[in-house]
């Protein structure tokens, strides 16, 4: 009788691509560190866990650098199989860029909204706080590199959880608690689908990870191939409401107005880029085989999405409490819409590559203007706290800087000159539906565009008339400037070489 030789410990243990897993592994350190060294400070020093913050996104930010031009995969199946649950190509560089970056401007913001909490005696808890930003970038920063179902859900809900406990932060405030429970709720439920459908796409193909999917998929047998469908349908439900498309939108102008504006400035970015990576995952990568389903349904959504968010923007009342808040949440669904075009359209073309580099383009652009504009809103915010669209008349008058930026971060949005890069990006998009046939799609589009024009040149308009009474005198802090600042040289260079976002998004998606 032969004895079989058992196998030796050492190929049973996976080796780590630490330079890989850097980007998230970083910022999830971080956080570790800032809720350990919040508890050894006093009131006073708690402002240095901003700044320990700060410095490990950028340190976060910069091990994307050697990634640069070099694909590379680890926590991979051992065997004939080839397939890896962590990959860091061209595809997870643009997003955990987006979203470390991201997550630094909302870093910024947020100091100078602890400040002002501390003042007015309405103090948020800064370790904390802290804490859950840095652990939900992880969560974000880790979702694009994801290429099995499992990793990709479990990095959805790190991304999400903390967003939860940051929304409802402000203690004894009946808004803030509204918002967050609305947020937990419709998010759990989505959640709950994503699982069953991941549960069902499991069933039928015996596999999470999602290049295997998509092979299994294309050899389920006939008896099966109404659960696989069903299976399909319900992964998008989860990562459809994460991205704030219609019907599933619901949540987020209370969420945004209910929460802290740095933290609405980060769900309206950091939030989309989480659910848009997801869908792109789930829909190129893993159910591509399927097109003829989620095809349809996103396009039908991305016309949804982009008409009654804009409609319920336009319908935005200027002297309304929060009115500003809530105009820029309407539009960020009506924004979302414009993201899901290109998504829809890789199902009918040839190069869904291309389709996706679209995507990808429109999300640097949003993400830079949107945030710029968020952290205007931060400045005038300190003095007029109910932040009414009406609160910007003759901002000019009193800080012409601050104005003139904001009136190009809108002008970006709307897709006007001299926010040429806004213009581009919708170019893009548009191109993007045309080319898949999707005509339209295309017309919606335009349609909506028009609309968008009507409420973003009303609030560019207030900027510049004349103040009622003596101008007003908005406080600055130098976090807050460096926002500011920092998101307006972003917008006006890409304006100014439009092509540099084409060529950073290109080449090697999905390689």
């Amino acid at each position: 009788m032969t004895a079989v030789a058992a196998p030796s410990v050492a190929s049973l243990v996976q080796s780590v691509d630490w330079v890989a897993i850097a980007p998230p592994t970083i910022a999830a350190v971080v956080a570790l560190v800032v809720l350990v060294a919040d508890l050894f400070l006093d009131e006073r020093r708690k402002p240095v866990l901003g700044w320990i913050s700060v410095a490990g996104l950028a340190a976060a930010g910069l091990t994307l650098l050697p990634l640069i031009g070099d694909e590379r995969s680890t926590f991979c199946l051992t065997g004939a199989r080839e397939a890896c649950s962590y990959t860091a190509d061209r595809f997870t560089l643009v997003v955990q860029f987006l979203v470390l970056a991201g997550a630094l401007v909302t870093a910024l913001l947020s100091m100078s909204t602890l400040k002002d909490a501390k003042n007015e005696d309405k103090p948020l808890p800064d370790g904390e706080y802290w804490f859950l930003l840095l652990s939900s970038a992880a969560g974000a920063a880790l979702l694009p590199a994801s290429r099995d179902l499992a990793t990709l859900v479990v990095a959805l809900e790190v991304a999400s959880l903390p967003a939860f406990a940051l929304v409802g932060l402000k203690r004894d405030d009946k808004r803030s608690s509204d918002a967050a429970l609305k947020f937990f709720l419709s998010s759990v439920t989505a959640t709950a689908v994503t699982l069953l459908g991941v549960s069902f796409v499991y069933a039928t193909t015996g596999t999470l990870h999602l290049t295997e999917v998509a092979t299994e998929l294309t050899r389920v047998d006939n008896q099966f191939h109404t659960l696989a469908q069903a299976g399909v349908a319900l992964t998008l439900v989860g990562f459809a409401f994460k991205t704030a498309a219609v019907p599933f939108h619901f949540w987020v102008p209370d969420t945004y107005v209910g929460a802290p504006l740095p933290i609405a400035a980060y769900l309206s970015v950091i939030g989309k880029a989480v659910g848009f990576t997801g869908l792109i995952l789930v829909t190129v990568v893993a159910f591509p085989s399927y097109a003829d389903v989620w095809g349809p349904a996103l396009a039908a959504l991305a016309a949804l999405t982009m008409t009654i968010g804009n409609v319920a923007a336009l319908r935005q009342q200027a002297t309304r409490a929060y009115s500003a808040v809530r105009l820029l949440a309407w539009s960020s669904v009506g924004q979302a819409g414009y993201l899901l075009v290109p998504i829809a359209a890789a199902a009918y073309s040839d190069d869904p590559q291309k389709s996706i580099g679209s995507t990808l383009a429109y999300a640097l652009m949003y993400a830079a203007v949107n945030l710029g504009a968020f952290a205007v809103a931060a400045l005038v915010a300190r003095t007029k706290p109910l932040n009414r669209v009406s609160d910007y008349r003759g901002l000019y008058a009193s800080r012409p800087l601050a104005a003139l930026v904001l009136g190009f971060f809108l002008l970006c949005l709307a897709g006007l000159p001299p926010g040429v890069i806004g213009l581009f990006a919708k170019v893009t998009v548009f191109s993007a539906a045309v080319d898949a046939g999707l005509g339209w799609l295309a017309v919606v589009m335009a349609v909506n565009v028009v609309i968008a024009l009507y409420y973003y040149l009303q609030w560019t308009a207030a900027l510049f008339r004349a103040p009622e009474g003596e101008p007003t005198a908005y406080r600055a802090s130098m976090p807050l400037t460096a926002a500011i600042a920092v998101t307006a040289v972003v917008g006006v260079a890409l304006s100014g070489a439009p092509q540099l976002i084409l060529h950073f998004v290109d080449s090697g998606l999905f390689s």
